[in-house]
């Protein structure tokens, strides 16, 4: 397995991730939890160092897994997870909005460390950005669980540009973790030249379009009411016939550097910036496999600009999350 280092912070990771949401969190069925654990462990034998988790994945459910199952491999691994929600600590039960003032934070800090089965948290990302408290108060109340040893590194989640000089001014942001794929590039205009300034990595969520470019899901495939995609607008069954043409492209170029389609898409991203990691998740081994070929697949400048170039041409449909979840990010 290749290694990349996120920006300049000097922590360096494999470079494809594991998203661990999905295991057992908002795609619909959840697997068992021994092929879960089983999985992440297979993924560790295979290179892979960065698992991607966060708190309000359950709440709690994901990081009890990955703690369960990446407990034994601790040294291996870099783990990842997320504070910024309003969470009750000892219920679980959301008001739907955030809270990242400082002792809340402090708190979800020591719950996510017992969770995870660790001493210290490897980054730890700011999931939403709170506009009720200063995100210089949030850098600093992390800067302080640095300086504890309870954190190792500071990340930020769908944040914007302004937000993420401030907090950077404070404490240096590692990482930043935001969706960011061929079929969703918003990231491009603002954020990249801004962290490529600053010297922070970046960690595209959804790098294969929460399954889309995969090629497995086509104008018919419908969602149980348990998958998050069954209220995403690009999801509609009008949006995915149109949205097609970027699957067909993708596929095409897989077919003629004889790798898949998911191949072609994480590959795609890597070639973007040299400090770019993406999380892909999955439910299974085989998916895990084919996301970990893409490393091996090497996309020429021409090809990249074929690629550029035909998606620039191919209109898009739909929002990438429902509206109220959309105001939550770009803060």
């Amino acid at each position: 397995m290749q290694k990349r280092k996120l920006g300049k912070s000097g922590l360096e990771v494999s470079a494809l991730g594991f998203g661990c949401m999905g295991l057992n969190y908002i795609y619909g069925q959840a697997n068992e939890k021994p092929v879960s654990i089983a999985l992440l462990r297979a993924a560790v034998e295979r290179g892979v160092t960065l698992f991607d988790t966060a708190e309000a994945y359950g709440p709690f459910t994901n990081e009890e897994l990955v703690g369960e199952a990446l407990a034994p491999l601790r040294e291996q691994v870099v783990i990842a997870t997320k504070f910024g929600f309003d969470i009750d600590l000892k219920t679980g039960e959301r008001s739907g909005g955030l809270n990242s003032k400082p002792e809340h934070i402090r708190a979800v800090a020591e719950a996510s460390l017992k969770r995870l089965k660790t001493d210290v948290i490897d980054v730890f990302y700011q999931h939403r950005v709170d506009p009720s408290v200063p995100v210089e108060d949030v850098a600093g109340a992390v800067k302080e669980l640095i300086a504890e040893g309870k954190v190792k590194h500071f990340g930020l989640s769908e944040p914007g540009v302004e937000t993420i000089r401030r907090a950077h001014a404070v404490q240096p942001v590692t990482a930043v973790q935001s969706e960011y794929s061929l079929w969703y590039r918003g990231p491009e205009a603002e954020v990249l030249p801004v962290l490529e300034e600053l010297g922070i990595g970046f960690v595209p969520f959804s790098p294969l379009g929460a399954g889309f470019l995969t090629g497995k899901i086509d104008a018919n495939t419908t969602f149980d009411k348990s998958d998050f995609r069954s209220n995403v607008p690009r999801f509609t069954p009008a949006a995915l016939k149109t949205n097609m043409a970027l699957v067909d492209l993708v596929k095409a170029v897989a077919s003629r550097k004889k790798a898949t389609p998911a191949q072609i898409a994480l590959a795609w991203l890597l070639a973007q910036k040299p400090w770019i990691v993406p999380i892909p998740g999955t439910k299974k081994l085989i998916r895990l496999e084919e996301n970990l070929g893409a490393v091996g697949v090497e996309l020429t400048a021409a090809d990249l600009r074929e690629i550029n170039d035909a998606a620039s041409k191919i209109p898009l449909e739909g929002e990438r999350l429902p509206e109220g979840a959309l105001k939550m990010t770009g803060r």
